[in-house]
């Protein structure tokens, strides 16, 4: 797919992502990129990345989509998260306002749905990112950082069940897990909250057990689960002592300074369930 696109339109959130992503679709032959970035979100560091830029506030829905059609770009991707919290507090424009109207339910998902189906309205197809970001995806029995131990693996594999049901409920993706029992269930505050207090429910002597995934069905055009530097300074100052992404379906950003800080901070980084496609048992490489 990514051979065939000449102008590539950016849809650009938060953190590293929609940097990584402009540079291995220039790689890759993408000859014109056209970011969109959110005032407060998007790094300013993607201008030098992109052929073009415009910053707009979330909820600019029209703007954002014209931008696009001006630039003359029939396809686009949806990179870099956009704090929850804004899909709340934007102050919409008129198409936004219409659009959240016809939604019965207000969540990332439908509401990130709901404007793939308007840039479709005006010719732009929003397409799923992997095909330029499979290197960073790892697959089955792939490892980081310390071994785990056998216990540990354990709680991975129990983790891992209960995430994938929290996810299929459209609760969160991630759960913190120690000696069998759930301590902590990812919400509306993010990743980052739910390690926190999940490790110090741990205890003192921590060893908890973080294990996050994709919800079954997920829709891969938006919202791609990923981990990074941060998620891992997180897992260390909250104790936790096995980090264990789902196969195939995670993005590791700054994959030399991920490995460095997990050896630095003792933490096991893991895989978990089978990639797509891929025959698999659901339990981590051990």
């Amino acid at each position: 797919m990514g051979d065939a696109i000449e102008t590539l339109g950016i849809i650009a959130g938060n953190r590293s992502l929609p940097l990584v992503l402009a540079r291995e679709a220039r790689a890759a032959g993408v000859r014109k990129l056209v970011a969109v970035g959110f005032e407060g979100e998007t790094d300013p560091a993607l201008a030098g990345l992109v052929d073009e830029i415009v910053w707009v506030r979330v909820g600019q829905l029209d703007r954002m989509i014209q931008s696009f059609v001006t630039a003359g770009a029939r396809h686009c991707v949806m990179v870099g998260q956009i704090a929850p919290r804004n899909l709340f507090d934007l102050r919409p424009d008129l198409r936004a306002v219409k659009l959240l109207w016809r939604l019965k339910e207000r969540n990332a998902q439908t509401v990130f749905a709901a404007i793939g189906d308007e840039l479709q309205k005006d010719g732009v197809t929003l397409i799923q990112a992997t095909p330029w970001l499979r290197s960073l995806m790892p697959g089955r029995d792939f490892s980081l950082g310390r071994v785990a131990d056998p216990g540990e693996l354990e709680d991975v594999a129990y983790g891992f069940r209960i995430a994938k049901e929290v996810s299929r409920l459209e609760i969160g993706q991630t759960v913190v897990v120690k000696q069998g029992t759930v301590l902590a269930v990812e919400g509306f505050e993010g990743t980052d909250r739910c390690l926190a207090r999940g490790g110090e429910l741990a205890g003192k002597e921590g060893a908890g057990v973080a294990v996050k995934v994709a919800k079954e069905g997920h829709d891969l055009r938006f919202d791609l689960p990923c981990i990074g530097t941060s998620t891992v300074e997180t897992c260390a100052r909250s104790g936790i002592s096995v980090l264990a992404i789902e196969a195939g379906r995670t993005l590791i950003l700054d994959q030399p300074e991920v490995a460095e800080l997990l050896r630095k901070h003792k933490i096991a980084l893991v895989t978990v369930g089978a990639a797509p496609g891929e025959q698999g048992n659901g339990r981590p490489a051990a």
